[in-house]
């Protein structure tokens, strides 16, 4: 039997071909003793063809060969392919082998020994177990994080859920449950909304990209308004989940919506006194003025003084009662269709004020501003109350006085720049508020209403009014406004 497997080795055109393949290979005949051993079987195992050729293959230690080889088994199917396997090097170390087996045949068909070629897969076996420990590490890590989260979540006053990127609820808090009940096997739109499809404009898409969503839904089980704010969860470059917290705001919407009446019925009570105690006032200056155009030269200073008093009291209570109806009416005028060309309109209020700049000598210089869209008589209210302040308080002192203006993707700044001198930071708030004035005004005519306007116009329209130190001395009022606004921001009136 021997002789034939040397015969056929002999003729067998590929033994040099066979020495020089990157795979480990060696023949044995029946008796499982190896009689032929490449060089890539040298090298995996250390063992020459001189130390292996002639010997049992179980030198070689296998596992788990030594156990059960199927070799010549004829239960085992042939070839066998991808088999795992391990040995022992030469120096005492042990390589694992991946190696494909198959019996070798004569022409006759007869059995006369077995081939099996291997390559060691210790490197990638230790690969394998490395990465294998890392993910069962860092799946045990998520598990516990998990498990924290949904702790903390439990924990919670607020309702909270996570879903997939299927909608397909993976988790419902306590306070959820306590609201709703238990909760059916349907994805959230039906189970938490109870809409029949995707709900509109839902976050879900947007929160999968890694975004916060911010929106206010109605729970239709209790009734009660909720902010719900969805997360992306896990916080990762790519999120699988959406993990959905929400706020009862019910009593907040509320206390806003009572908030906003009594604005309204405030401002229609100042509108209403201001209008009725400004008609008296007309004939009260206009009498006044007749006494002192008549009857002036015949009394005497004291008289002529009473009358002088009388016109100034009452030109100050018209003045007052004309800028509570400024104020009163902020918020409820309906915004314009069409952005509003606000360097036109800064020019406008300073031809109207044309006599009080030639009275102080000013210098205004108004830079191209940006456009916005709220009603124009409310942007003439904020350029003239601004420019009147700057030309009353700093002009006297420096003549130079510039409206600037700046626009950011969602909102623009207007800004009036005086070089006078300026305002204490400590009463840099204060003089945003209705009848408050600055130290700096002490001997200046005025009803501390024009900045509390200012102020107004710019909470009602999504911004804010401040103040701030101009370099090299001076006050520069900046009012930011939303450039796209909208009605519904009147709530912040």
């Amino acid at each position: 039997m021997k002789s034939n497997l040397y015969r056929l080795l002999s003729e067998y055109p590929l033994d040099t071909l066979l020495q020089n393949i990157p795979t480990g290979l060696f023949l044995v005949d029946t008796d499982k003793t190896i009689v032929y051993w490449n060089v890539e079987a040298e090298r995996l195992t250390g063992f020459s063809a001189a130390e292996a050729v002639g010997k049992h293959c179980s030198f070689l230690h296998g596992d788990p060969c030594y156990m059960e080889c199927g070799l010549f088994s004829e239960t085992t199917p042939k070839p066998v392919i991808g088999q795992m396997c391990s040995i022992q090097h030469k120096d005492g170390r042990t390589v694992t082998l991946s190696k494909n087996v198959d019996v070798l045949r004569d022409i006759e068909g007869q059995v006369i020994g077995g081939i099996e070629a291997f390559i060691d897969v210790s490197r990638l076996k230790e690969l394998e177990e490395s990465l294998r420990s890392a993910v069962d590490e860092r799946t045990q890590e998520l598990e516990q994080e998990k498990a924290g989260l949904h702790a903390v979540l439990d924990g919670m006053m607020d309702p909270a859920y996570i879903c997939d990127g299927t909608y397909h609820l993976s988790f419902v808090n306590r306070a959820m449950q306590d609201i709703l009940g238990d909760i059916p096997d349907e994805p959230c739109y039906q189970a938490i909304y109870h809409n029949q499809q995707v709900c509109a404009n839902c976050p879900l898409p947007e929160v999968l990209k890694g975004n916060i969503v911010r929106e206010e839904k109605t729970l239709n089980v209790v009734g009660h308004m909720y902010e719900v704010i969805h997360s992306p969860y896990p916080l990762a470059k790519e999120p699988t989940h959406m993990l959905g917290v929400c706020r009862d705001i019910t009593e907040r919407i509320e206390s806003r919506r009572r908030l906003l009446q009594t604005n309204r019925e405030l401002d229609a009570f100042v509108s209403t006194v201001s209008h009725d105690l400004r008609s008296p006032l007309t004939p009260l200056i206009g009498f006044a003025e007749l006494l002192e155009e008549r009857y002036g030269e015949q009394l005497d200073e004291i008289g002529r003084e009473c009358i002088h008093e009388i016109k100034k009291t009452a030109g100050k209570m018209k003045d007052l009662l004309e800028d509570l109806l400024s104020l009163s009416r902020v918020g409820q005028l309906k915004l314009p269709d069409r952005f509003l060309d606000a360097t036109q309109i800064a020019e406008d209020v300073l031809l109207e004020l044309a006599d009080k700049v030639l009275e102080h000598q000013a210098l205004v210089k108004i830079s191209p501003l940006p456009e916005v869209k709220i009603p124009e008589t409310l942007l003439m209210d904020l350029f003239r109350n601004l420019l009147e302040n700057a030309l009353k308080y700093a002009a006297d002192q420096n003549p130079k006085i510039e409206v600037l203006g700046q626009e950011f993707s969602d909102r623009v700044h207007y800004a009036v720049v005086d070089h006078g001198p300026g305002i204490e930071k400590n009463e840099r708030e204060i003089v945003f508020e209705p009848f408050r004035r600055g130290s700096s005004s002490k001997g200046s005519q005025g009803t501390g209403i024009g900045l509390a306007t200012v102020a107004k116009i710019a909470r009602v329209y999504g911004g804010n009014a401040w103040v701030e130190e101009t370099p090299g001395g001076g006050a520069t009022f900046i009012v930011e406004l939303l450039r796209l606004s909208s009605s519904s921001l009147s709530s912040s009136a």
